[in-house]
């Protein structure tokens, strides 16, 4: 087994840890642990809420939840040599499970704390809670379906500059200025509420608390992109912004659906990753990879060969408002497609079928983004994780 180079207790909140993570973004958070290129070791990891969600049928936990806590990340790692410009090799050897945690998450925020991606059909919050058998997930919450998992951590990232901090905050300042009262709001701007530094402390921890980025969105340095790929033997090739490059990592997932689309989202879990780091010096110039990070996929994915696809056009759900190649209201009308057809053939309450889509394996694709002026989006559900058969007949 490799070397635990970050432990979590998890009867204990992030800042009580031994070695305490963070959960916003700043260079100057300061590292955990250095590692020399060429290291591999296990990172310990809490799930994204710091242990907010119970394993109960109460969904008051998901409607009340503090999101100004998420996310909590283990690290950052401090990897020997890296300099700005350079690029960070992190290979994900492998991902797993606590013996003493084997179930995991899934929930509908209500739409005046969070939200998600049908938030205006499903506005209110609900949960389904998912027990682990092995690579499976069922789930007391939504029957009639059994899955293979992915298991991948939703949210992994190195440090910004200070450069680059100001950057995200002043466009998504600027953002939220458009419409500043919309519920939920359009970006989720730096607050100290909640905010978990490392060991910081004292004048410093509250400078640093009113800077940082909040760990929500993706951005140039990886961060939150919930890519179901990004699994076992995975090698993700991160620019580096800071010395040190400070890696860190957090938000596992047991198995996601391409969008996480009801944000909390995939079926979220506490776990542990064995990682493998290394370095390209001067990687950024030479492979021209300046802002977002490249990944080659692992062999591990469940072997699912027969799908029932979904399409989705750029026209509005409820208006008939056509729009001009908008992925992002097609793919919604490819998912509520899909959820009134399993309303139908399963019996689940849309709230069901929504948490079922964004936490099976289910593929998201554009499939059509040049016909003016209707975007095609597609929703291919594999149909062998139900209990019967659903397709028409």
């Amino acid at each position: 087994m490799a070397d635990v180079l970050f432990r979590v207790d998890l009867n204990k909140p992030m800042e009580e840890q031994e070695t305490p993570g963070h959960n916003r973004w700043h260079p100057d958070i300061p590292a955990t642990v250095s590692v020399n290129p060429g290291t591999e070791f296990r990172m310990e990891c809490k799930d994204w809420t710091d242990g907010q969600i119970q394993n109960n049928d109460d969904p008051s936990d998901i409607r009340d939840v503090n999101l100004h806590r998420v996310h909590v990340l283990s690290g950052p790692v401090w990897v020997n040599g890296a300099e700005p410009g350079d690029l960070l090799v992190v290979d994900i050897l492998d991902i797993g499970t606590f013996a003493e945690s084997q179930w995991g998450f899934n929930g509908i925020f209500a739409k005046q704390n969070g939200g998600g991606f049908l938030t205006d059909h499903y506005p209110d919050a609900a949960k389904s809670i998912w027990d682990f058998h092995g690579i499976y997930a069922t789930s007391r919450h939504i029957p009639g379906v059994k899955f293979a998992g992915i298991l991948h951590p939703g949210l992994i990232g190195t440090a910004p500059s200070h450069a680059l901090l100001d950057k995200w905050n002043k466009r998504e300042k600027e953002l939220v200025a458009k419409n500043p009262d919309r519920v939920p709001g359009l970006a989720n701007l730096p607050s100290p509420d909640s905010a978990v530094l490392g060991s910081l402390k004292g004048q410093k921890f509250n400078r640093i608390a009113r800077e940082a980025a909040r760990t929500v969105p993706p951005r140039e340095h990886g961060g939150n992109c919930d890519i179901k790929n990004l699994s076992k033997g995975t090698r993700i090739y991160f620019p580096v912004f800071v010395d040190g490059a400070k890696l860190s990592l957090g938000d596992l997932h047991f198995s996601q659906g391409d969008g996480e689309i009801s944000f909390c989202g995939g079926i979220e879990m506490a776990g542990w990753v064995d990682l493998h780091v290394d370095l390209i010096k001067g990687g950024m110039a030479k492979y021209n990879i300046i802002e977002n990070p490249v990944f080659k996929p692992g062999p591990v994915d469940p072997h699912y060969s027969e799908f029932l696809v979904f399409e989705g056009i750029s026209v509005h759900e409820t208006t008939g408002e056509q729009h001009y190649l908008d992925a992002h209201i097609a793919y919604r009308r490819a998912c509520l497609n899909a959820i009134d057809y399993l309303k139908t053939t399963m019996g689940l309450t849309g709230e069901q079928a929504y948490m079922l889509l964004s936490t099976a394996p289910v593929e998201g694709r554009i499939s059509g983004i040049v016909d003016v002026p209707n975007a095609c989006c597609t929703l291919w559900i594999p149909t062998s994780i139900f209990d019967r058969d659903i397709l028409p007949s």
